[in-house]
Formats: C-alpha cells, sequence, structure tokens
C-alpha cells in the first residue's frame, strides 16, 4: 500500500523542469521595459538640463529676447510631454508583464495543490500545459494564426508567449525575402544585451548589405560599399579579419564567380541562414529554449521507453508481414520513429524474465511455453516446427536451446 502511494504521488519540482520558461521570459521582457525607461530618461535628462541651464543664464544675462526664451521653453515641454506619453506606454507595458506574469505563477502554483497522479486536477492540469506545447510548436512553426485561435479557444493567451513569436516569425520572414531593415531595427533595440551574445548577428547582417552593394557590379556602388564597410565592417576588424578581408576580395568578383569563397558569399542562401542566426540569437537574448518544448517532453517520454529492439529490422507487424506482433510501441510508430532515433535507451533496474526462456537459431529469447502456445495459433502443432512470431522464420523444434540466466 504505501509502494502504490508513493508512485502516485505528484513531485510538483520534477514536472516544473519543463516549465521554466514559462516564468524566465515574462522576468527578460520587465528587464528589458525597465532598460528601455532608463535609456529614454538619462537622454532626456542630458537633453533638458543643459539645455534649461543654457536658457536661464542667456535670460539673465540678456543674451536673447523674450520670445527666443519661450521658444526654448516650448521646445523643452514638448520634449518632455513627448517623454510623459513614452513613459506611459512603457507603464503600460510593464503592467502587462507583471499581469501575465501572476497568471503564469498561479498555473504552476495550482500544481503544487494536487496530492496526486490520480486526481482529477492532475488530468486538467496537464491538459492545459499539453495545448501550451502546442501552441508554442505552433508559433515555432510559423503557424501564428492557427496558434492563436487555440490559444483563444482554450483560455490561455497569457500562459503562452504569442506576441513574442509573432514579432520573430515576422522579422525572420523579412530575412528570408532578402531585407534585413527590420532586423537591423532589432539589433539597434537591443544593442547592449546583443554585446554579450555569442552569435554576431548585427555583423552578418551589415556584412550581407555589403555584398548585395557589390553584387550590382556598378562601380558608384562600390564606392558606398566601401564607404559601408568603413562604417559598419572596420569596427569588428578584431574579432572578424577574416571576414572582412574576404569582403574586400569580392570587390573583384563577379556574382557569377564559381570561386569560393566567394560563391558562397553571393549565394542567396546565406538569406536563409541570416534568418535561422536572428531566431537562434532572439530566442539566446529571450532565454527560451532553441527546440520547441514539446519535442524535449516528447523525448524525455520516448527515452523512458526506448529498447535496443525499437531500431530492429523487426518492430512490428505494421512494417513486418511475416510478424504476429502486434506492437502498439510509440517508438516504433512512424510518426516518432526518426524523433527517438537518437535517444539514449532506458534504464531499467528491474528485468523480468520468463521462468523458461529458450534461444532460437537467429538468437531471439523467448519463454518456450508462451512460443509452443503462439505456435499453436499459428498452426505449426503436429508439424515439428516453431515459428518466430516477431520475424515469422520457421525452424525445428529441437533447434530450441535452453537458456541459463547467471
Amino acid at each position: 500500500m504505501a509502494a502504490e502511494l508513493t508512485s502516485t504521488k505528484l513531485n510538483a519540482e520534477n514536472h516544473l523542469l519543463l516549465d521554466q520558461p514559462l516564468l524566465r521570459l515574462p522576468h527578460e521582457l520587465a528587464r528589458r521595459n525597465f532598460k528601455s525607461i532608463q535609456r529614454f530618461l538619462e537622454r532626456e535628462r542630458e537633453y533638458i538640463l543643459p539645455a534649461l541651464k543654457e536658457t536661464t543664464e542667456a535670460s539673465l544675462s540678456s543674451n536673447q529676447t523674450t520670445d527666443q526664451t519661450l521658444s526654448a521653453l516650448d521646445t523643452m515641454i514638448s520634449r518632455m510631454q513627448g517623454l510623459k506619453r513614452k513613459m506611459e506606454s512603457l507603464h503600460q507595458e510593464e503592467k502587462k508583464i507583471h499581469a501575465q506574469s501572476k497568471k503564469r505563477i498561479q498555473h504552476l502554483d495550482n500544481l503544487h495543490q494536487i496530492p496526486s497522479l490520480t486526481d482529477v486536477k492532475y488530468d486538467q492540469w496537464s491538459r492545459i500545459r499539453l495545448d501550451r506545447l502546442v501552441v508554442d510548436h505552433m508559433l515555432r512553426s510559423g503557424y501564428t494564426e492557427s496558434a492563436r485561435q487555440l490559444a483563444q479557444a482554450r483560455g490561455i493567451e497569457d500562459l503562452v508567449d504569442l506576441s513574442v513569436f509573432v514579432q520573430c516569425q515576422r522579422i525572420a520572414g523579412s530575412l528570408r525575402q532578402g531585407e534585413a531593415k527590420e532586423a537591423l531595427q532589432w539589433c539597434n533595440e537591443n544593442k547592449a544585451a546583443l554585446k554579450k551574445s555569442r552569435y554576431n548577428l548585427e555583423f552578418e547582417l551589415r556584412l550581407q548589405q555589403y555584398i548585395e552593394l557589390v553584387r550590382t557590379g556598378d562601380k558608384h556602388k562600390f564606392v558606398e560599399a566601401m564607404a559601408h564597410a568603413k562604417r559598419f565592417l572596420i569596427p569588428y576588424f578584431e574579432s572578424h579579419s577574416a571576414e572582412i578581408h574576404r569582403a574586400a576580395g569580392l570587390l573583384a568578383f563577379s556574382s557569377d564567380t564559381k570561386a569560393e569563397p566567394y560563391k558562397s558569399m553571393y549565394s542567396p542562401d546565406r538569406w536563409s541562414y541570416l534568418s535561422d542566426l536572428f531566431v537562434r540569437t532572439h530566442h539566446e537574448l529571450l532565454s527560451l529554449p532553441s527546440r520547441p518544448l514539446l519535442h524535449i517532453a516528447l523525448s524525455a517520454g520516448l527515452s523512458a521507453l526506448k529498447t535496443p529492439s525499437c531500431h530492429s529490422a523487426y518492430t512490428s507487424s505494421s512494417s513486418n508481414s511475416l510478424s504476429t506482433a502486434t506492437s502498439v510501441c510509440p517508438i516504433c510508430s512512424t510518426e516518432l520513429h526518426e524523433l527517438a532515433r537518437n535517444m539514449p535507451y532506458a534504464h531499467h533496474t528491474k528485468s523480468y524474465v520468463e521462468s523458461d526462456p529458450i534461444v532460437l537459431p537467429n538468437g531471439r529469447i523467448y519463454g518456450q511455453q508462451r512460443l509452443l502456445k503462439m505456435g499453436k495459433k499459428a498452426g505449426c502443432v503436429g508439424t515439428g516446427k516453431i515459428k518466430d512470431p516477431t520475424t515469422g522464420e520457421l525452424f525445428e523444434e529441437g533447434e530450441m536451446k535452453k537458456v541459463y540466466i547467471m
């Protein structure tokens, strides 16, 4: 009885290992919002205080007219009103993030109130998590509208990251279409965070702009390309000297060259590379997993079920017409077979061996009584033959050998 209670007791901490991004992303968004507030305040302070001091001194010393003083004050008031509107917008965004975090914390806290895996509330909580994982997978795959409709139908808009992935997919899509403007704007907004990134997204985008200028073959564009390189590429010379040297050599080759590495630099495939690089950089900055959470959850389950026979040539009756087995193993299914291929095998601390094991000439081991019983169903009684239920091969009954487990 005690063992049964232990096996059904819910360990919330283990369940939450998969749900770390649920709270991590709002934290990152709140941090970025706070940094934006700091940046705007510092920028306006650096302008307003000196301007106010200068206007005051000029007014007291009679170096400017009353109209000039009023004009300067109007300019400062206008800038402060603009700052106020921006602060209100950022404050609303902060309130939205806090409300989202509150609902996510409540969702995770609900799990801690469930005592057992057999509780009906656990089934309900698991259904919500499955919906979240499906929405996450759909968003990463580009099915944003379908993901939005599913989130709305299930009432889990605050538990998924629709706006974040919609922006990510929009910018990634623009890169695949050969447009770097939105991605560069995103880099400018996240310039401080990108300094700590292991990816060199901004440099690669600037390099691609240079390549597109050179691709035209226009001499005037060459001058523009060299000015672009001097402004945007040379600052990266210490860390990307090899790439910059290759970029300089690109001026001597036309877009139809067969010489490497210039052929690869001109290749349209670079836009797909930049799109993938942006997605990796975006996920790194927001502490998002590089793989869909659904794949991570499936991988854990598949690894717990996987055995060497799952990737055998004789998996189930669905793949082998000679087999009499009717496996419903998820590892062997066509949908999950490839995903499970690189997963480690399950670690079983307790083995279950039949009391009368025998080995057939093909090396496969079965319980003798169970094998004879299955042979009877297959019509082998009285023939002196025994049939391997997995491969369908026939052997003489005398070829069976007794196995002794050491």
